[in-house]
């Protein structure tokens, strides 16, 4: 029993980075929690299949990885809202300017190649090693690195950042306060 407290009170301590995640490849916070919720309990589940001395977080973040891409591919088999017009009723234009600076970084993130935006998740805002991400995407730690790289460099280019510059002053002269 207190090797599954132990164990428990490791996952209970990754449930932020997990939402964070959840979050940032789902994009919608209802979403993200019912991500997490499943992840924790697929990992509880099969608790029995971890291997103790392994990288706990890696292994959460990849049954949560799977369960976003599973539930992706059961998605596309729906039909809602095809002309997105109940979509575009439930928007309101953002009032502050984080809103915008926010709204600015989703849409670079948006042109970024699935793979390389995935990988620049990981490592830039969960706070992964490149080896933890490279161990969740299933792929070599040069390949993570190079696709942050590139992530990082098509993220300045599409939001228009010099290289040395502070992105967050960047995009504050160009916001104009709301009225």
């Amino acid at each position: 029993m207190e090797v599954d407290a132990d164990w428990r009170d490791q996952v209970i301590a990754l449930i932020p980075a997990l939402r964070a995640f959840a979050w940032s490849i789902s994009r919608n916070g209802f979403d993200a929690d019912d991500l997490v919720q499943d992840t924790l309990i697929k990992a509880w589940s099969h608790r029995d299949k971890f291997e103790t001395g392994t990288n706990l977080r890696a292994w959460l973040f990849t049954i949560l990885r799977n369960t976003y891409y599973t539930a992706v591919v059961r998605r596309r088999r729906e039909v809602r809202d095809e002309d997105d017009q109940h979509a575009r009723s439930l928007t309101t234009a953002p009032t502050q300017e984080w809103g915008l600076a926010i709204h600015a970084l989703q849409a670079a993130l948006d042109q970024l190649p699935q793979e390389h935006r995935e990988a620049l998740i990981l490592v830039g805002a969960a706070g992964l090693s490149y080896e933890e991400a490279a161990e969740i995407c299933g792929c070599a730690l040069g390949t993570i690195k190079s696709r942050v790289n590139r992530a990082r460099n098509r993220l300045l280019k599409v939001m228009d950042i010099d290289r040395g510059s502070d992105a967050i002053i960047s995009t504050s002269r160009d916001v104009q306060p709301a009225a």
